[in-house]
């Protein structure tokens, strides 16, 4: 199959993999009441042109005689973006599957995070991410399917963390998507990077298959992995599983329509974080440190300037401590290699037994064919899982900018502490402005609206402890650094 033809949707491509009769689907109806007019019109737009209730369709089937779960994206349903109903469906359907010893096969297609859900769709991936996690630990296959196109935080989460990954021909396959990349950068995306075959060419994807040869491909792989039908229970598909009610997606709320101050609020604290005197990591080591001893590098022969791996201290708790340094960031945006010592720093702690400390301060990883084929966004995954699996007690730090995957990769930790001016978002909210809008002039209204800032992630329950500012940090960096280690040695205390 060429890259221009016709590409199959979620229900297309059951039919054609699936054994006959046998698809089981585990998607309950969502209650879409609580959302904005707007958006419930746009939903109900994509329903009806795709076919499918959400940009994900679940359920369980056979695939020459094996029993699996199935997670299957649709592009057609608002470009495969990720909103938290979706991701609470693949959330539930992977938990499911574990619960019933099934292996799982993803078949994505997505855009990434939805964009009218803003922050908190965004760190849902971190959710579907720990499911992911658990069910390998578990001993259960998971494959994955990389669909045209598979781009955005999908690429950059589950649609990274297989066993075995193979890809749809031609597809396009890539942390940012082109039309992201052009609009946020100006000029296009060099082509053929993000191509299926090149990905398979450099190292990151381990077959291009076609849709009909995939039924095939997987009921090999399922058997050498051990997943047959002997093992599982098929239930009958006329009947309904006595745990239903567990696996349902609960509804939830729309959030309100910002007011002007908060609107004004958020996007000064945008402002304020991108000052160049901004302090960061260095800083705060430099005046609230009990003592620090840097480490260098991967241990494989790559070393990064945009991130700072050391031991230290606060208040007397020694830890390990991954640092996004933003004075390094500005010549050279954060690379694969820098997500690399970040998951050395990790194993440092589990090692021995160390709390970790993540500090989250950048623009965004770097954007540039050099980091996709460095499989950067396998990186921010693998960073994601690394980080949900820890048993050592984890602090994350929102200090400052807190831009994309790059970002998110540092994020899941069992107590999360933020400044009160810093934010996380998928995207600089300019190039989110840009995709929704067609221009810039919407960044601060869209930056509101999708809750990137800290003190709306500490409503959102999403922050657990707010740092806050006697004054701007630039104007007081000894006592920014002391408020800040104060709260990273209480939450290390806590975790």
């Amino acid at each position: 199959m060429s890259s221009s033809a016709r590409r199959l949707g979620a229900h297309e491509l059951l039919e054609a993999v699936i054994d006959p009769g046998t698809y089981l689907s585990w998607d309950e109806p969502l209650d879409h009441s609580a959302l904005s007019p707007e958006y419930q019109e746009s939903l109900a737009a994509a329903a009806e042109r795709s076919g499918c209730d959400e940009s994900v369709i679940t359920g369980q089937a056979r695939i020459g005689g094996h029993d699996v779960a199935l997670v299957v994206g649709e592009f057609r349903f608002l470009g495969g973006s990720i909103g938290r109903a979706a991701a609470g469906r693949v959330v539930a359907a992977i938990r499911r599957a574990t619960a019933m010893r099934l292996p799982v096969i993803a078949a994505t297609s997505s855009g990434g995070t939805r964009m009218q859900e803003g922050t908190p769709a965004f760190v849902t991936m971190i959710d579907i991410s720990a499911a992911v996690v658990a069910h390998k630990a578990a001993g259960l296959p998971y494959l994955v399917y990389l669909r045209h196109p598979t781009t955005g935080g999908v690429f950059a989460s589950w649609g990274s963390l297989g066993h075995m990954t193979i890809a749809e021909p031609g597809a396009l396959i890539g942390f940012l998507g082109p039309v992201v990349y052009e609009t946020v950068n100006g000029r296009p995306f060099p082509e053929g990077v993000q191509l299926a075959e090149n990905l398979v060419a450099k190292g990151i994807v381990d077959a291009v298959v076609p849709t009909e040869e995939l039924a095939s491909v997987a009921g090999r792989a399922l058997t050498m992995l051990g997943a047959s039908t002997e093992q599982h229970v098929h239930p009958d598909p006329t009947s309904t599983t006595t745990d239903d009610e567990h696996w349902q997606v609960a509804p939830y709320a729309s959030f309100p329509e910002p007011s002007d101050e908060e609107i004004d609020q958020v996007w000064a604290d945008i402002t304020t974080t991108r000052r160049p005197d901004r302090p960061g990591v260095r800083e705060l080591l430099r005046h609230a440190a009990d003592d620090v001893i840097p480490l260098n590098g991967t241990g494989h022969g790559e070393s990064e300037a945009g991130v700072l791996l050391a031991l230290t201290s606060f208040g007397g708790r020694s830890c390990v401590l991954v640092g996004q340094d933003r004075r390094y960031q500005v010549e050279q945006s954060m690379g694969p290699a820098a997500l690399r010592e970040s998951r050395r720093g990790m194993r440092i702690a589990s090692e021995l037994g160390l709390p970790l400390v993540t500090v989250i301060d950048t623009p965004g990883a770097d954007l540039s064919p050099h980091a996709e084929e460095g499989a950067l966004a396998g990186e921010i995954a693998r960073c994601l899982a690394d980080m949900t699996a820890l048993t050592v007690p984890t602090v994350s730090v929102l200090l400052g900018e807190g831009t994309g995957g790059g970002a998110l990769a540092l994020l899941p930790a069992r107590r999360v502490v933020a400044v009160e001016d810093a934010w996380l978002s998928p995207l600089p909210p300019e190039g989110a402005s840009a995709i929704v809008y067609k221009d810039t002039e919407h960044a601060a209204l869209l930056a509101a609206r999708q809750r990137v800032g800290a003190r709306q992630m500490a409503q959102d329950g999403l922050v657990d402890v707010l740092v806050p500012l006697r004054s701007p940090a630039h104007e007081d960096v000894e006592g920014f650094a002391r408020d800040v280690a104060a709260a990273i040695a209480s939450a290390i205390a806590d975790a």
